[in-house]
């Protein structure tokens, strides 16, 4: 099992859902209105000067759907990076 954690502007959320569909995942944790800066995408801050904001996702998926799910969001990156997407793959030793 492995742990994928998606960190993106809240402008590609439809996009990420749809990728997240496709793959049959249905299970899943979002967070919404989330701070952050990347190099391409700037600041996400929620306020008057920079009024975008972020969402995480993480979801909890087999090795099979976490290896498709990451090149589907390199393709995402490649299309909308100046967006702002970033994922990260992590084992998952155990669940409850």
């Amino acid at each position: 099992m492995k742990l994928v954690w998606i960190a993106y502007n809240e402008a590609v959320d439809e996009e990420v859902a749809e990728k997240l569909t496709s793959l049959g995942i249905a299970s899943y944790t979002k967070w919404t209105g989330v701070l952050g800066a990347g190099r391409t995408s700037g600041p996400h801050l929620l306020s008057h000067v920079w009024p975008k904001g972020n969402y995480v996702l993480a979801a909890v998926v087999s090795d099979e759907v976490a290896a498709t799910l990451m090149d589907a969001l390199r393709d995402l990156r490649k299309k909308s990076g100046h967006e702002g997407v970033k994922a990260f793959l992590m084992k998952v030793e155990d669940q409850t």
